[in-house]
């Protein structure tokens, strides 16, 4: 049995390149590992840095032996959220989100603890999910084709903008589901149940992509039990573990994603999965409006996916039978990212795309002229010109301007002067000391037990003991350059600058250290004067101004 398995995995594996596909892939890792690793270094602020925090100190934890526990977490929790709770250190991630997939990656962040891990392994990953497309592709076209469909995921908006933001989960889907097919091509059922087991595990929603895999095997004809019993296993994993098993960790799933992602189909404050499948079968008015509106970012979100395809998965029968239950999940949601082309979700959506493309070309392999060729080059250039142009998740910042009306741009020698304060901050904080810290700070101060965000000053410690933290450090600065264009930095300058100068007056916490924007305090010790002098004096001639003129409703003011 033994010698059969290890057979089947060097036939799966035994992998087929093309020097497109060879160059492109190499480009792709090196490309977007360089930007990912640079943006984190160099702190530009990004969509959800806080995520990144996050996921690193579940691993941090983990390799304490304290698996899935996450403070950061907590604050996003339901007793914290609605119910006014402190946050605390051994808070279960488990009960917002389901994701045993990740304990695969723990020994390798345990040899290199770094959220800089985290990064490289999801850009490692989807390298690896294109490679394995490949091999995908070439079970049913020749050389020339495949690569082409290959050159397209890794030119595609919806793969380089979710490997441009913080680590995610589900990264790792387009690597199991193309594996996952090429075991079904193969005929290698046990590597077909591995990987759809490893596709349950890396979320609680990942059952949806696994449904949309049965339901097409169905409708195809092709294998229509297996199609069923997959159907049947995803969801059932999915209702089983969102109403039994995550419920055991916290109510978060009830409570709050149920309710703030599909409002329009529940009613009350509470709802379980089986309430959410209820309101969309029982609202049929509310759902056909949900799918076609708004017509404008629904069509502009399907055409980002299309592009880099040639628009071939618009006409492909298979591409819309793989992605039915996906795209219904994402167009009913109650979410503005939802469509948000370079938001983690759009990686769900990108394995039907090109695999529906495969099954579309194989049936019609005569349809790639010269003509047609040239076409889907151009529509290669354009999905990367488009990807560039929009700064996604802003690692682009440095060469790409964050906004155009009003100009915002930091230089990448400012933002590096910058970086050099602020670490010579963090710099002064213990390895084990308790922080708050301000979002774009927290991936760096993440491999800790006791962090939170910045307003935030108190936590639950293992003692179950309500604590202050001990450090508290907010980078203004950052806020300061981008208030003029972005509603959320002016709201958060607005609320966190005058909460500094509270602590400062009231001398609970002590002034340690302010260097470029960046102020250091610490709790229940002496201020020092300097600080002190500096910080009066930034206050008074850089932030109080631009608080008065946010409060008092004035837009066109000077950073």
């Amino acid at each position: 049995m033994a010698k059969t398995v290890l057979k089947d995995l060097r036939q799966l594996f035994s992998l087929e390149f093309s020097r497109g596909v060879a160059i492109a892939a190499f480009l792709f890792w090196v490309i977007l590992t360089v930007l990912l690793v640079h943006r984190h270094f160099s702190m530009y602020p990004a969509y959800a840095s806080f995520d990144q925090g996050i996921f690193n100190q579940l691993f941090w934890n983990g390799t304490h032996g304290r698996i899935f526990q996450s403070s950061l977490s907590s604050t996003l929790s339901t007793p914290v959220v609605h119910d006014g709770a402190l946050p605390e250190v051994s808070y279960h991630r488990l009960g917002q989100h389901f994701t045993p997939a990740l304990l695969l990656w723990l020994p390798l962040y345990s040899l290199f603890p770094s959220p800089v891990t985290l990064l490289v392994l999801q850009i490692t990953l989807l390298t690896l999910a294109g490679i394995m497309l490949y091999q995908l592709a070439r079970c049913y076209l020749k050389p020339p084709l495949a690569t082409l469909i290959t050159l397209g995921f890794y030119c595609s908006n919806a793969v380089i903008g979710p490997s441009l933001a913080n680590f995610h989960d589900i990264c790792q889907v387009p690597l199991f589901v193309f594996s996952l097919w090429l075991c079904l091509e193969r005929r290698w059922w046990i590597g077909y149940g591995i990987f759809a087991l490893l596709l349950l595990t890396v979320r609680e929603d990942a059952g949806v992509v696994l449904f949309g895999v049965g339901f097409y095997l169905v409708v195809s004809r092709r294998f229509p039990w297996l199609g069923l019993g997959t159907c049947a296993v995803s969801l059932g994993y999915m209702l089983v573990l969102t109403n039994v098993i995550m419920p055991l960790f916290s109510e978060d799933i009830s409570r709050r994603f149920m309710i703030e992602q599909f409002a329009p189909y529940v009613e009350g404050d509470e709802a379980s999965t089986l309430d959410v499948m209820w309101g969309i079968l029982t609202s049929p008015v509310q759902l056909v409006r949900d799918l076609i509106t708004p017509v404008d970012r629904t069509l502009k979100y399907l055409l980002a996916h299309w592009l880099p395809l040639a628009f071939v998965p618009a006409i492909s029968p298979s591409a819309w039978a793989l992605n039915a239950f996906p795209l219904l999940k994402l167009f009913i949601r109650d979410d503005s990212t939802a469509l948000a082309i370079n938001i983690r979700y759009a990686l769900t959506i990108v394995p039907g795309m090109f695999y529906g493309t495969i099954l579309w070309w194989s049936a019609h392999p005569q349809a790639l002229g010269k003509n047609l060729r040239r076409f889907w080059i151009v529509c290669l250039t354009l999905a990367v010109f488009f990807t560039v142009t929009s700064n996604p998740n802003r690692a682009l910042s440095f060469v790409v301007p964050d906004s155009i009306t009003p100009r915002v741009q930091v230089p990448l020698s400012r933002q590096w002067e910058h970086v050099q304060a602020a670490r010579s901050l963090m710099e002064q904080i213990p390895d084990d000391a308790s922080v708050s810290a301000t979002t774009h700070l927290v991936p760096h101060l993440s491999s800790r037990r006791e962090i939170i965000r910045f307003p935030a000053l108190k936590l639950i410690n293992d003692d179950r003991k309500e604590i202050v933290v001990e450090y508290v450090i907010v980078d203004l600065w950052q806020l300061q350059q981008y208030q003029v264009a972005f509603a959320d930095e002016r709201d958060r300058l607005r609320q966190m600058a005058p909460r500094v100068n509270q602590l400062v007056e009231n001398n609970r916490f002590g002034l340690v250290d302010v260097a470029d924007g960046v102020v250091l305090l610490q709790y229940r010790t002496d201020p020092d004067p300097e600080a002190l002098e500096e910080w009066s004096r930034y206050w008074q001639d850089e932030l109080q101004p631009l608080v008065q003129a946010s409060a008092s409703g004035e837009r066109n003011f000077r950073v």
